[in-house]
């Protein structure tokens, strides 16, 4: 099932225009139960570098929209086009149901056969240039591997794809990872782990390219203890490094800590198994040579782990509470024990 809406003359004119390869970006927005023009943007660059700069500033972080965006590539159609259906977590509960009711109408109007592929975000990170890469990367991506299949990629990286690798393989783990891949910090991500070092920012979030090999900065925005959950983005692994400022036994402290955080089987299997590899020979080169001392190195799952209390007690853990759980207990003290003492002796008396 799907809503009909009624459809503007304006933005049917331009629906009309699209389908012939006019345009780069045509947003959509529902209002007065009708379908109507949001924005509207013309090629100015390739695809690629048009996307982030007309595409970002029309995400309103409390409205849904629909938004088709012009790709350079064409089919027997025409010129192909990427529907992106934005739909943000703090938007209305009815607007969200009415956007997720209209979609099926929208592309009906527009002409199924024009659309190449489809994305549904509700943070930046799902629809910006490199989610939607992203997108691309996982849908072309081949099905899950076997176990036989998965040791036989271990061996091809180890042999040639991944430089300076460990051959040691742990089996312990509850996912078989390479041990100690390196993949290099690109100059933006170097940057920011120096700003950490002398303290001009406080938080940085850090992906895997997992095509290119190397470690790229996702971004630095300040952030404040109770703000870190929501810097856990719901389906994609990333590397977090956090300067937690609070108070321990009266003493103000800046601690650094390293989360990594692993959304559990919504990532493929080698994104697991390169984050997981890539995490120690990471820390290595951030402590020996930005000489950042890591207090706490933590792995999630969700953001909703991160609360201030798990944080403080991760940082400052109670190491004498297990042993005044089994402390001896004290006996009684004073004239009192004395008399017992002495009760117990005249009972033997009569005894015997």
């Amino acid at each position: 099932m799907f809503l009909v809406l009624v459809v503007t003359e304006e933005l049917r004119r331009l629906l009309v225009r699209a389908r012939s390869g006019t345009g780069r970006l045509i947003q959509v927005l529902i209002q007065d139960e009708q379908l109507v023009l949001g924005a509207h943007r013309e090629p100015s660059q390739s695809w690629e570098k048009d996307y982030d700069h007309f595409l970002l500033p029309l995400l309103h972080p409390q409205e849904p929209c629909y938004i088709l965006y012009r790709l350079d590539s064409q089919n027997a159609q025409g010129y192909e086009w990427l529907f992106i259906s934005w739909s943000p977590d703090h938007s209305p509960v009815r607007q969200k149901m009415l956007y997720a009711a209209t979609r099926a109408t929208v592309k009906k109007e527009f002409g199924g056969g024009h659309v190449k592929d489809e994305i549904f975000g509700n943070v930046v990170d799902d629809v910006c240039l490199q989610g939607y890469l992203r997108h691309m990367s996982l849908s072309s991506g081949p099905a899950p591997l076997t176990p036989a299949e998965q040791e036989l990629q271990r061996i091809k990286i180890t042999e040639g794809r991944v430089k300076q690798v460990k051959t040691e393989i742990s089996v312990d783990s509850k996912h078989q990872t390479l041990q100690g891949l390196a993949f290099p910090l690109q100059p933006e991500a170097k940057h920011a782990l120096q700003q950490l070092a002398d303290r001009h920012i406080n938080y940085i979030q850090l992906r895997l390219d997992t095509e290119r090999e190397t470690i790229e900065l996702v971004h630095t925005r300040a952030t404040e203890t109770h703000e870190l959950p929501c810097r856990i983005p719901i389906d994609v692994p990333r590397y977090h490094f956090f300067l937690y400022k609070h108070k321990h036994e009266g003493d103000s402290l800046e601690s650094v800590v390293f989360i990594y955080s692993m959304p559990g089987y919504r990532c493929s299997v080698k994104e697991r198994m390169l984050y997981s590899s890539c995490k120690s020979r990471l820390l290595e080169e951030v402590e020996q040579d930005y000489h950042i001392e890591v207090v706490k190195k933590m792995e999630i799952e969700s953001g909703d782990e991160l609360t201030e209390q798990y944080l403080y007690e991760e940082v400052h853990p109670k190491q004498h509470a297990h042993r005044q759980a089994f402390a001896k207990p004290r006996g009684p003290a004073g004239k009192r024990g004395n008399k017992r003492i002495i009760k117990g002796a005249e009972e033997n008396g009569k005894n015997s």
